[in-house]
């Protein structure tokens, strides 16, 4: 290819494809390149979306085999299909990319399947898929590789006795025991999945309490509602070693503060310690690009490098490792490639957990504001005490909104419950224009809703709610 492009996006994921899209939209000329065959990246391909396609299978199998009762609904006999199962999980993925390469073809974009690395600032080889080579010159070269799983030192992930994520999503059988090493977002949810199609799950957490970074409260809550759903939790644990033999998997573990190991016999272990910035390879460092000590790209609020012409967004770049804050990445380095003011509001990035009840999160913790050394007030509201909780049965949760003591702006919203990632739109878009509590308080909710313990929470930051 000899002509030349205005931007060239190595990294077809939510950051890179939705750059791509905003890129071609505003008339530049655009090629994006991913080694994967089909596009999307992690999250539509081995992430994101297959996993919430179990998770809600998994959920309404569960529900049908052990909560309808209450409500009056006799069911008997329940069972799933394992295979068909997923079966349903890839035909959701194959849409979603497939609807992803309309996109491309309807937007013009050059799409090229390999491995692509900077010869220089303005050059990308492509290793292609097929066996051939492209070389590619670029105005602007847009860094979007995403994130790759992390792991345990010694531990060699076979997917298949012991997996990452990826593994997790597609095992042929719903193993007897699965260990969970880490206690974090991704761990709980596939940990959710076959706990709730009958495994014994078992975590291992180094830290004092799962979902680490969130708030302390809410973890504290979620914590002991794992514990009642079934699942064995060792917190403040180290693994020590993993050792695989043709009959299963020895965990072995023992106290960060010191103590006697235990060892715990697994069908499989589900290695879920994190992601690491996939940057190795790139040929970053031979044209001058910035990294931090974490082999993340540094960048400027505008998601420019050190180099000019080159750019990076999402899980490669500080912050989060969330598909939704590379796409909004995406969106402004397109915009400000093309000469516009592309913003991204990093302070008000939501975060959820899509277990049953979800927890969601946007802004400040209490730990952080206290770190910060901000004064603050706190408005807490619990579902047993909102009506369409009661009427559906599911109670767990609350809803906690921190609030400047000063100004009343809101700073943080915290929600742990049935609908949470919903809810937090709200609580986003309203920290996105500023709100105070009160603004919330005053904003009529309809009745009956979950979404309604949110506006108690904000009348609560004042110690005046209605139903409390």
């Amino acid at each position: 290819m000899s002509d030349a492009f205005d931007v060239v996006i190595i990294g077809a994921g939510p950051g890179g494809y939705v750059a791509a899209i905003r890129a071609a939209q505003l008339g530049l000329k655009t090629a994006c390149i991913d080694k994967r065959d089909t596009l999307g990246g992690t999250c539509l391909n081995v992430g994101c979306m297959p996993s919430k396609a179990l998770l809600n299978a998994s959920h309404l199998y569960h529900e049908a085999a052990h909560d309808l009762g209450k409500f009056g609904i006799n069911v008997k006999g329940v069972s799933f299909d394992l295979k068909e199962m997923m079966a349903t999980k890839d035909k959701t993925v194959e849409g979603l990319t497939g609807g992803i390469e309309f996109l491309f073809k309807k937007n013009k974009i050059t799409w090229l399947k390999g491995t692509a690395s900077l010869s220089a600032k303005d050059t990308v080889k492509v290793e292609l898929n097929d066996g051939g080579t492209e070389t590619l010159k670029a105005k602007n070269i847009v860094i979007a590789t995403g994130s790759d799983v992390a792991s345990l030192p010694g531990v060699e992930i076979d997917e298949k006795q012991i997996v990452s994520s990826t593994g997790a999503l597609s095992l042929p059988k719903v193993p007897k025991h699965l260990v969970v090493i880490g206690g974090g977002v991704i761990g709980l949810e596939l940990g959710s999945v076959w706990q709730r199609l009958g495994s014994e799950v078992t975590v291992v957490e180094f830290m004092d309490q799962v979902l680490p970074g969130m708030d302390g409260e809410v973890r504290k809550t979620f914590g002991r509602v794992l514990k009642k759903q079934g699942f064995t939790m060792n917190l403040s644990s180290k693994v020590t070693s993993v050792e695989k033999s043709k009959s299963g998997v020895k965990v072995t573990f023992e106290p960060v503060k010191g103590g006697d190991a235990t060892t715990l016999d697994a069908d499989v272990v589900l290695v879920s310690v994190g992601r690491r910035p996939f940057t190795a390879g790139l040929g970053l460092e031979a044209v001058g690009v910035d990294m931090d000590e974490r082999s993340r790209v540094k960048v400027a609020h505008d998601f420019s490098t050190n180099v000019p012409g080159i750019w990076a967004i999402g899980d490669v770049i500080e912050g989060p490792m969330l598909a939704h804050k590379a796409e909004d990445e995406g969106v402004a380095v397109a915009e400000n490639i093309a000469g516009l003011s592309g913003h991204v509001n990093h302070d008000v990035i939501p975060g959820v957990v899509y277990t049953h009840p979800e927890v969601a999160s946007v802004g400040k913790t209490e730990e952080d504001l206290k770190a910060a050394g901000v004064d603050y007030n706190v408005g807490k509201f619990p579902f047993t005490a909102n009506s369409r909780a009661k009427a559906n049965l599911d109670t767990e949760g609350f809803v906690k909104i921190l609030a400047d003591k000063k100004s009343d702006r809101v700073l943080g919203v915290h929600i742990i419950g049935a609908d949470a990632g919903n809810m937090i739109a709200q609580a986003a878009t309203a920290m996105e224009f500023g709100a105070s509590a009160e603004d919330i308080a005053m904003t009529c909710h309809a009745h009956p809703t979950e979404t309604e313990a949110v506006k108690e929470a904000a009348l609560a930051v004042h110690n005046r709610p209605i139903h409390m």
